[in-house]
């Protein structure tokens, strides 16, 4: 039966699509002529007719997304008056963009015969948000009913929190605050794996304080979900920013209530936009068929990294060709690093090897110049002009004036770096190299070293403790742990960075303190709040391994994981 439909619904498309073609090409012709002739009421009104038309089509074809955004259309295009003036420009701008992505996904579901509403999402939004409305979540087309259905698999799942009244409002502030850090991360599109690893442990503790109550769901499905993300490596739409935003509110409602927050409902909203990310997840675990099993589904055939494939190939090759140009900047910077490795070697350096530097770098100053990356671009071609003057004066630059030619080619590397997320603005790309420009050119490469074997170091000291609390509290699994928190302590130390340094020697102490020297099993809150603390650096680790920029935020949260509980 379902079959019999689908193919109906393709039959009843391929009998209009040329009706459609037809209507969107009057539409945008009306559209054309009215942007040339702001006076012509009798175009924008062919216009709205002609978006109406295709809206009865998509209803008559049964096209969800196509529906939905012809109407957002006609909702804007009635906003738009006779005789508009320019600031009406961003709006006939986006009703213009709108128009070319419904007939690109028109093209796409005639080829592939698979409607897929989230994919015009974007775009619906773009329509809303011009017209000051609020937009839909990512999981608008998403027909699941929420209420009635059970969260005992969830509370199952969670050990409770057994704690004074006190201890309870510690957890939660502390738990308010990871979740905060990892928010400001997403916001600021800083490394999502760190923020997945503080969201899902900021939501575990939250779990535990809600066990038994119904928050208890909210909190449970939000830790899969970020565990989920982190496995299959699913980014933060602007839609799950949003989703994230609104859940902080309970998080707050949590911190200043207390335990009455927990015996409120979470809104089904929340618990339908969490379930829909495990459906598009591609997940096939055992968990997770378990899970979605609770509201009768199954995962998807079509995953977000599907539809992600899908989304670039709609909007355009943007994406795709940014890639391309990152690859192709970076491939220029490694050979600069390379000439640059010789000559501050002093292994046979040539004079003329400075010419070719120069070209080198006029021709990324060109390339910069493009992507309006002003500053730097000018910066480029100084150097490029410096690195001819020495082939003038037949001599070789100074240690300083490399340091200063290796800074801008490093800056211009982290630019490189960035663009398969977008172009950096000048502020975004000077923050991060800022603390390079007094460092050789090795600094870069010792940093990796160091966060290698830092990364590796909190791996050993989560898995002896873990061992620890396993073994009946041995304390010879912890034997080597000081040890081992030394050699990180020492890492930062060399980095110049003496706050992370810090907060690892406090870490050190209070295992000696509370875990070898002590005589009484450490209390569970102590034991939390030292995993707490190994969390942030864990994940402050990671932020230094994709980026110079250091996030404070991250030590400030392992250094009041520990003072909350006298360490």
């Amino acid at each position: 039966m379902v079959q019999s439909s689908l193919t109906t619904k393709k039959q009843s498309f391929d009998v209009v699509k040329t009706e459609i073609e037809e209507t969107i090409r009057c539409a945008e012709s009306s559209l054309e002529r009215f942007l040339d002739n702001r006076d012509s009421g009798e175009d924008l009104q062919n216009f709205v007719d002609y978006l109406n038309q295709l809206r009865g089509i998509c209803i008559l074809v049964e096209l969800r997304g196509g529906t939905l955004l012809c109407q957002e259309a006609v909702a804007l295009a009635n906003d738009v008056p006779v005789g508009a003036s320019s600031e009406k420009n961003a709006t006939l701008s986006t009703l213009s963009g709108g128009l070319l992505i419904l007939r690109r996904y028109l093209d796409f579901y005639s080829r592939h015969r698979s409607d897929l509403p989230e994919l015009l999402l974007p775009v619906i939004n773009e329509l809303r948000e011009a017209r000051g409305e609020k937009p839909y979540p990512e999981s608008c087309f998403f027909d699941i009913e929420v209420r009635g259905h059970s969260a005992t698999m969830l509370n199952e799942r969670v050990q409770g929190f057994e704690g004074s009244e006190k201890d309870y409002a510690i957890r939660a502030r502390r738990m308010r605050l990871m979740f905060h850090v990892a928010l400001l991360g997403v916001i600021k599109d800083r490394s999502s794996r760190v923020n997945l690893i503080l969201f899902r442990r900021a939501a575990k503790g939250f779990a535990q304080l809600c066990q038994g109550a119904p928050m208890v769901q909210l909190w449970g499905l939000l830790e899969v979900v970020a565990h989920t993300m982190l496995k299959q490596e699913m980014n933060f739409t602007r839609s799950r920013k949003r989703m994230m935003m609104r859940i902080e509110r309970y998080a707050r409602e949590l911190v200043k209530v207390g335990q009455v927050a927990a015996k409120k409902n979470p809104p089904d909203s929340l618990i339908k936009d969490l379930i829909y990310i495990l459906y598009r997840s591609g997940d096939h675990s055992e968990l997770m068929s378990e899970l979605l099993g609770v509201w009768h589904l199954r995962p998807s055939d079509s995953t977000d990294l599907t539809l992600e494939s899908f989304r670039r190939k709609l909007y355009g090759p943007g994406t795709d060709v940014m890639t391309a140009l990152s690859d192709a900047l970076r491939e220029e910077v490694n050979q600069l690093k390379d000439r640059l490795d010789v000559i501050e070697r002093g292994i046979e350096p040539d004079i003329n090897e400075l010419e070719t530097i120069g070209l080198s770098l006029e021709r990324l100053a060109n390339t910069l110049l493009i992507l309006e990356m002003n500053q730097l671009s000018l910066a480029a071609r100084q150097q490029a002009q410096l690195l001819y003057g020495w082939v003038k004066e037949s001599r070789l630059p100074g240690e300083e004036e490399l340091f200063g030619l290796a800074a801008i080619v490093l800056k211009i590397e982290n630019t490189a770096r960035q663009l398969v997320n977008g172009v950096p603005s000048e502020d975004e790309n000077d923050e991060g190299s800022v603390a390079l420009a007094g460092y050789s050119v090795y600094y870069r490469e010792a940093l990796i070293v160091l966060t290698e074997e830092a990364r590796n170091a909190m791996t050993l000291a989560k898995r002896e403790i873990t061992t620890f609390m396993e073994s009946d509290h041995d304390k010879l699994h912890l034997a080597n742990l000081p040890l081992t928190l030394d050699s990180i302590r020492g890492g930062f130390e060399m980095a110049g960075d003496e706050q992370a340094a810090e907060i690892v020697v406090r870490v050190r102490d209070a295992i000696r303190s509370r875990f070898l020297d002590a005589r009484d099993v450490p209390a569970e809150e102590v034991i939390e709040a030292l995993a707490d603390s190994l969390t942030s650096l864990e994940c402050y680790i990671e932020g230094m391994a994709v980026s110079e920029a250091r996030n404070d935020d991250l030590l400030l949260l392992a250094s009041t994981s520990l003072k909350e509980v006298g360490l």
